[in-house]
């Protein structure tokens, strides 16, 4: 299938290419605004569905609003009609298309337009009228404003909150690109005829200031360890979106290593409902542990080296022994009321990651000393 996508360099035309791509179709005629003209007229002769994203949103005269919203979607319409191309033809509107603005009338014009090419041609015809996008590879100080705080809470940059309580009606671009993407796949296509319009969900209703605090929280996850509350759905993709902003020579960050002469222990994830993982570094012949715990529960995993995990109920004097390898990965469980340690059987230093369902509280450690 040959797909014409207009804005294909757009935040969101980059996001369906590269989906596209990733889902087998190859065949995409890519128009921008700096794209031959003539290649509109050989595009439109060829397509088998398009996908119209090209707009203007923030040009410095507004009537610029009516040539890139609605004047190039004339042409683009009277491109396919002078083909015969009865193609289907998405388009992206949006919510502000309901508001006496300079770019919701601009907006709105392209739907009446596309309604009527429809009604005329006999063409199904999508129109998407979405409230604010963030994701990926949007623009930074443009017309965005999660993007621009992404960028530059992570370049440590200033932002600028003019009012917090400000909500925010939001989607996420993966959610857009699936919902497209559907669209695409429809087998049976009917015109629409009753000027319906498509909508994206979820939407996620945010205040700004909320949006700004988050943010500024998933920068001090390097420090804190905390890793965000991703079984929520907006802050998980917008964790994600503010990682493809961390600047190229910024996207590692160093551990606090406990060193001693037995190895080094460091502490690598923390979450207040999930618990904590750490990496345990033995040398050779060293054991560690030598205690157990009321509450508190833990996985060890070898990955590296070879050794011994011992344990002994409180109450009794019969050890047993896991005997563990980085050559054979498995996990084993330390259950409460066992004493336990783990010592180093190898020549080589011996790596264990360790996970315990509570960030350690020193006030609290449930941690009580006895030898197995």
């Amino acid at each position: 299938m040959k797909i014409l996508i207009t804005g294909a360099n757009g935040f969101i035309g980059k996001n369906l290419i590269a989906e596209l791509h990733n889902q087998g179709y190859t065949d995409l005629l890519e128009y921008d605004i700096n794209s031959n003209t003539d290649l509109l007229n050989e595009y439109t002769r060829e397509c088998q569905f398009v996908f119209h994203l090209a707009g203007v949103n923030r040009p410095e005269n507004p009537a610029e609003f009516m040539s890139g919203n609605f004047e190039f979607t004339s042409l683009l319409l009277d491109s396919l009609k002078k083909h015969g191309n009865q193609s289907p033809v998405l388009i992206t509107s949006s919510i502000q298309a309901a508001f006496e603005n300079p770019y919701g009338r601009s907006k709105k014009a392209g739907e009446d337009l596309l309604f009527q090419y429809s009604k005329k041609n006999h063409v199904p015809v999508f129109i998407y009228r979405l409230p604010n996008v963030f994701g990926k590879w949007c623009r930074p100080n443009y017309n965005s404003a999660i993007a621009t705080f992404c960028n530059n809470i992570a370049n440590d940059l200033p932002i600028q909150v003019n009012d917090p309580d400000v909500e925010m009606n939001l989607v996420y671009v993966d959610d857009i690109v699936k919902s497209f993407i559907n669209k695409l796949k429809i087998k049976e296509r009917k015109i629409n005829n009753s000027k319906l319009f498509d909508y994206v969900e979820p939407v996620y209703k945010i205040k700004l200031g909320n949006i700004a605090e988050l943010i500024y929280q998933f920068k001090e996850t390097r420090n804190n360890l905390q890793i965000p509350d991703l079984e929520d759905a907006f802050t998980k993709k917008l964790y994600s979106t503010y990682l493809s902003y961390l600047p190229k020579d910024k996207f590692s960050y160093p551990l606090k290593m406990n060193i001693d002469q037995r190895g080094s222990f460091t502490e690598f994830l923390k979450s207040p409902d999930r618990g904590q993982v750490s990496i345990n570094i033995s040398k050779p012949g060293i054991t560690k542990g030598n205690h157990w715990h009321h509450t508190k529960n833990e996985k060890f995993l070898v990955v590296s080296g070879k050794g011994v995990i011992r344990f002994r109920k409180i109450d009794s004097d019969e050890v047993i022994e896991y005997f563990v390898s980085g050559d054979k990965l498995e996990v084993v469980d330390i259950p409460v009321g066992y004493t336990h340690n783990i010592e180093n059987l190898g020549e080589a230093d011996m790596v264990t990651v360790m996970w315990v369902n509570e960030i350690f509280d020193k006030e609290k450690p449930d941690t009580i000393f006895l030898k197995v």
